[in-house]
């Protein structure tokens, strides 16, 4: 084995899958990072707000499960079907972001991965 092989073999317990389905793990932690994928809120048929809390209700609970938080978050990606509701779904992440813990973040109009949804957030974070 070379000293390249060596470096990059993996372990056996150095990745943590949370909730893993046929298709994605909910949450991939590896190397003192978790990511979490793209979040849909319980219901489709609740405003962009109510979507957005329950999405961030659900992120808070994923982060706490690899052995991070909010305050943790490294980058963020915004799916909205409709750029319009930036405004209303920024008033409720600035409400769950503690101030000056902001990470670096993407906002994009594009359809969630299920089109009845208006909003869709996956984020990368430290753990502690």
């Amino acid at each position: 084995m070379t000293a390249r092989n060596a470096a990059t073999e993996d372990k056996p317990n150095d990745i943590t899958r949370i909730e893993t389905l046929p298709r994605l793990s909910r949450a991939v932690v590896h190397n003192g990072i978790v990511y979490v994928s793209g979040q849909l809120a319980d219901d489709p048929n609740v405003s962009v707000e109510e979507q957005t809390r329950n999405i961030l209700q659900k992120l808070d609970g994923y982060l706490e499960q690899a052995g991070s938080d909010k305050t943790r978050v490294l980058s963020a990606v915004v799916w909205l079907k409709d750029i319009a509701d930036a405004p209303r779904m920024n008033s409720v992440w600035e409400s769950w972001m503690p101030a000056g813990f902001a990470p670096s973040r993407s906002c994009v109009q594009s359809i969630p991965g299920r089109a009845e949804f208006s909003v869709e957030i996956t984020l990368t974070a430290a753990v502690r």
